[in-house]
């Protein structure tokens, strides 16, 4: 029962649909996850595949400096973020349990098992470089981990699109693009920042090229997203992801002038990874708001 269009001079004897609930309490229940927890394993996973797959480039064009810094980010990433998704379970074992079956169908059990192959060959990788040794089998973890790489920053977005969250599922096509330039971007800041100047040739292209798919898709998602876009324009997402918009044209910038200055260089780099970790934190704030306000899920239905 929407607003009928009507001829001129005619008046419409339908009210306009008034999109709430009852007593105005929210449908959906609001996702228990914590941001500290949830937000901070979307950013780090981010962070670590991108770095491999920036590691395996580095790797194969002799830039060790550059290879050891995305080596080192990798495994430290995938870490802290395996850390707080068990953190967020509550116990290790869940995840292990995660692991009893494959089901191609659940994004749940192929990120489970995505990681379980992943985290292993970035600490091969990440290991090799640091002490010398096993150089063959470190080759191929790096390229290994590189391959994978593309896929454990961006799984995450279909897991959280998967599910009935207004403002993430309305993107569930643009999503995986956004974490991917999100991504990309983080592990291009943090080559800026731990890498020899003259080797960051690679990072500089990568943060300019990443920033824009990631503003691009993320206009995308917002344009088609209907009114649930405003979730992602108002509030503390709001917020965080207008600040994060500002960092990652900083940082874009400064990546210009990484091999002329180390301090642009290093400032470029910390901008990307704040712009990064900010949009992780406001999309997962976007989907709570989305949560709390009914139109934005009776509207989807009607």
């Amino acid at each position: 029962e929407g607003w009928t269009p009507m001829r001129r001079g005619e008046r419409s004897m339908v009210q306009r649909a008034d999109f709430r609930s009852y007593y105005g309490r929210p449908i959906l229940k609001q996702p228990t996850w914590e941001a500290r927890d949830i937000a901070g394993y979307l950013f780090l996973g981010g962070l670590a595949g991108a770095s491999s797959t920036l590691a395996a480039g580095a790797h194969l064009t002799s830039r060790p400096g550059f290879a050891r810094a995305s080596k080192l980010g990798a495994l430290g990433a995938i870490s802290l973020s395996t850390a707080a998704l068990v953190h967020d379970l509550g116990r290790p074992a869940r995840f292990a349990n995660m692991l009893r079956v494959f089901k191609p169908t659940s994004p749940m059990s192929v990120g489970s098992w995505l990681l379980a192959a992943y985290a292993p060959a970035a600490g091969v990788a990440a290991t090799s470089a640091v002490s010398g040794r096993m150089r063959n089998v470190g080759s191929a973890a790096t390229i290994g981990a590189g391959l994978l790489g593309p896929a454990v920053a961006s799984y995450t977005a279909v897991l959280v699109a998967n599910t009935a969250v207004p403002a993430w599922h309305a993107g569930h096509r643009e999503l995986p693009f956004v974490f991917a330039g999100s991504a990309a971007c983080a592990a291009a800041g943090l080559a800026l920042l731990a890498s020899p100047a003259e080797e960051v040739g690679p990072a500089q292209r990568v943060a300019v090229a990443a920033t824009i798919v990631e503003q691009v898709a993320f206009k995308r998602l917002k344009d088609n997203a209907g009114e649930v876009a405003e979730t992602f324009e108002q509030g503390h997402a709001g917020k965080l992801l207008d600040v994060a918009n500002g960092l990652s044209m900083v940082g874009a910038a400064g990546a210009l002038f990484a091999r002329r200055s180390r301090i642009a260089g290093a400032i470029s780099g910390a901008c990307l990874l704040a712009s990064s970790a900010c949009t992780r934190f406001g999309i997962f704030a976007a989907g709570r708001a989305s949560v709390a306000d009914p139109k934005y899920v009776v509207k989807a239905q009607h």
